[in-house]
Order: structure tokens, then C-alpha cells, then sequence
């Protein structure tokens, strides 16, 4: 599923001047837990993660700190009964910025209230917006675990789940339109947009950004966002994609332009990237039924430096017979950054001339592309 993909996770920065955040944050779940009960928090600051934890005492809970940061900071407070570490479902988003954030719920942490501050009011309000896409999410994988081994085989079934899933995902970048329009002057809109912007086109994405309010754009992950749009538009529909050369599996180096003369997709992907591995099947079959016609792939993996044993393992296994290149640095991937990149599986279709026809191209859709391109064969 398309919420299932994985993000490069940034913190992005708050409107003000502060350069701390001095937060305190007052827990209630019920007073039925007690130690060895704990609720943990954690959180990602300058690519390290923070860690700490309290024994909870007739269900309360207090943290309190300062972070030497302008921005809040996202992260996540988890409750677990038996105290041995944050490795339970029971968890909750919590936005760390100066102030005092109150969370209250008569059970679980999941179920929990999260107030006081204001990208916590913004990020309530939105997920209350979200609550219908997120249980259709929820009954669409329910309903596919619930399926038996012949019904998870079946064509049938997987394509009525696909329609489903698109129908989700149109309503998901609907409603995260409407906050985003109706919220220039909040933090939080940099973050759905970031979401937003991993499934949409530079023309969709560019006016919403620019709706932002003055002072969003200023804060430093307003300038980032600013500074990425020269790339999104780079990759928009109708363009021709960007020039790279990265080496193959053998060591060769191998260039985008090789492939002019053919349709061409450009398949951004990673053997640690379970949605990936879970989209390679659909992929494999597209490849299979139109290699003999003027098409091909070009897998480009975001694998780890030192993990080139898996990343070949994963091709092998998943039978991905095309060309593979990577440079081996993950998020730092040059062309991943060229492409503007921040969530994999992503991919590109191109024309025999090198211009952008297609992009994200999941399930039914590869296949029914290259049967518009090609016919049906």
C-alpha cells in the first residue's frame, strides 16, 4: 500500500526564533498501570536517536527537557506494561516545541489525546481529517489478511484491491490538499506536503507550496522545500529526465542516455525496502510480458555502502533481469537526489526520446501503461 512506502524522515523546522525547545509533557492513561509499566519517548536530532523513559505511577507520566533546536521535533511516546522497551504497537505521535503538551486518554496510548501546543492542536485536527482514509487502510489490509491462500493467488482479488487502494489514495492526497490550503500559516503543512509531494506532479505540487505564508517559507525547511522545486519541475511530466551515470553490479559504469531509443523505466528501489520487495512481483511481470517490444528497466538501488551482498542477493531472489545500478550511499544517492527523490519504491517512465510519460506506476498501472504504449499482446 502507498502509506506503506518508505520516507526519508526529516525534521522540518517551526515558525519563531527560539533556538531551544523547552518542553514538558504531562501523561495520563488510566490508574491501572504502574511499574514495571514505562512509557518511552523518542525522538531524531541531527540523525541521532534521543532516548528516555519514566515508570508510570497510577497511569501518569511526566517527561520534561530542552533540546538545543529552533524546531520541533517530531517522535513518538510508546507504552509497554512490562517495561522492557519501546517494541509495543501502543504508541502515539507527539510534537516536542516549548511548551507545556498534555496527553490524556482512559486506556491506551494510541487512543490518547495530544494537546497544548500548537503543532500538536494542528496535528490532532489533522488526523481527525485523515480518521476515514486511515480505517479504509485499515479494512483493506484486514481484508487481505483475512484472505485465504487461494484468494490471495487470485487475479481477480488482487485487482479489486488495487482499485480499492487507488481510490484511497485519490481521497488521501484530497484531503491533504485541504489541510495544506487551509493551514499556509501551520508547520505541519511542510510535513503533508512533503507526504503529498512523494505521489503528485511539480504542477500540483508548486501552488501549494507558494500558498504557504512568508514566514513557513523562511524557516529552514521552507528554504529546503523552496530549494527542491528546481528539481521536481526538472522531473515533472513531459520533461526529459536528467542525465546519470552510476556503476552496475560488476563495477560498469552505466548512463541514462544508453537507453535513448527505448521506453525506459526508471525503478528507484532498495533490497531493505519491504513495499519494494512487495512491488517487485508486479514489476517482474510488466518486464516479462513487454521486454520483447521496444522496453526495459533500469533499477536504481538506494542500498547501504558495505551492503552490496544484498543488494545482489535481492536481485537474484526477487528474479529482477534487468539493469541494476547503484552508488551504495542510501539516502545520499545521487540519483535519487537528482530525481528529487525522498520515498522508494518510486519510478519514471520514459519516452524513446528521454521525456517523462508516466511516474509512479504501481500495481495494474505499469502493465497498463506499456498496454496503452504497445497494445495489447
Amino acid at each position: 500500500m502507498k502509506k506503506l512506502a518508505f520516507f526519508l524522515i526529516a525534521s522540518i523546522p517551526v515558525l519563531g526564533c527560539a533556538q531551544q525547545i523547552k518542553y514538558s509533557i504531562n501523561g495520563s492513561v488510566g490508574g491501572s498501570y504502574n511499574a514495571p509499566a514505562k512509557v518511552y519517548l523518542e525522538y531524531r536530532l541531527k540523525s541521532k536517536t534521543i532516548k528516555d523513559s519514566v515508570v508510570l505511577q497510577n497511569g501518569k507520566f511526566h517527561f520534561a527537557g530542552s533540546v538545543d533546536n529552533a524546531d520541533p521535533i517530531s517522535g513518538f511516546l510508546v507504552l509497554n506494561p512490562k517495561g522492557t522497551g519501546p517494541n509495543t504497537n501502543d504508541y502515539k505521535t507527539v510534537y516536542l516545541e516549548t511548551g507545556t503538551i498534555t496527553v490524556t486518554s482512559p486506556d491506551s496510548l494510541s487512543n490518547a489525546k495530544v494537546e497544548g501546543t500548537k503543532t500538536n492542536a494542528d496535528n490532532a485536527e489533522y488526523d481527525a481529517l485523515m480518521k476515514p482514509v486511515n480505517d479504509a487502510y485499515d479494512a483493506l489490509q484486514k481484508k487481505q489478511d483475512a484472505a485465504t491462500p487461494e484468494q490471495q493467488k487470485s487475479d481477480d482479488f488482487a485487482k479489486e484491491n488495487d482499485k480499492t487502494e487507488k481510490a484511497i489514495e485519490v481521497q488521501e492526497a484530497d484531503l491533504n490538499k485541504k489541510f495544506i490550503n487551509g493551514h499556509p500559516g501551520s508547520y505541519l503543512s511542510l510535513n503533508v506536503l512533503e507526504n503529498f509531494a512523494y505521489g503528485a506532479d511539480y504542477v500540483d505540487i508548486a501552488p501549494l507550496y507558494n500558498n504557504l505564508s512568508d514566514a513557513v517559507k523562511k524557516t529552514e525547511a521552507g528554504k529546503k522545500f523552496g530549494e527542491r522545486l528546481p528539481l521536481l519541475k526538472a522531473v515533472a511530466m513531459g520533461a526529459t529526465a536528467p542525465e546519470f551515470a552510476e556503476a552496475d553490479t560488476s563495477g560498469k559504469m552505466v548512463s541514462l542516455s544508453s537507453f535513448r531509443g527505448k521506453y525506459v523505466l526508471i525503478d528507484f528501489w532498495a533490497s531493505w525496502c519491504g513495499p519494494c520487495r512487495h512491488e517487485n512481483p508486479n514489476v517482474v511481470k510488466a518486464f516479462n510480458h513487454y521486454k520483447g517490444q521496444n522496453f526495459t528497466i533500469l533499477g536504481v538501488s538506494l542500498d547501504r555502502s558495505g551492503a552490496k551482498d544484498k543488494w545482489l542477493a535481492a536481485i537474484h531472489k526477487d528474479g529482477l533481469a534487468w539493469t541494476h545500478v547503484s552508488d551504495l550511499k542510501f539516502w545520499d544517492s545521487k540519483a535519487a537526489a537528482l530525481y528529487a527523490v525522498r520515498g522508494i519504491p518510486q519510478n519514471f517512465l520514459l519516452d524513446p526520446n528521454g521525456k517523462i510519460i508516466a511516474k509512479n506506476l504501481r500495481g495494474e498501472d505499469l502493465e497498463n501503461k506499456l498496454e496503452e504504449i504497445f497494445g495489447k499482446i
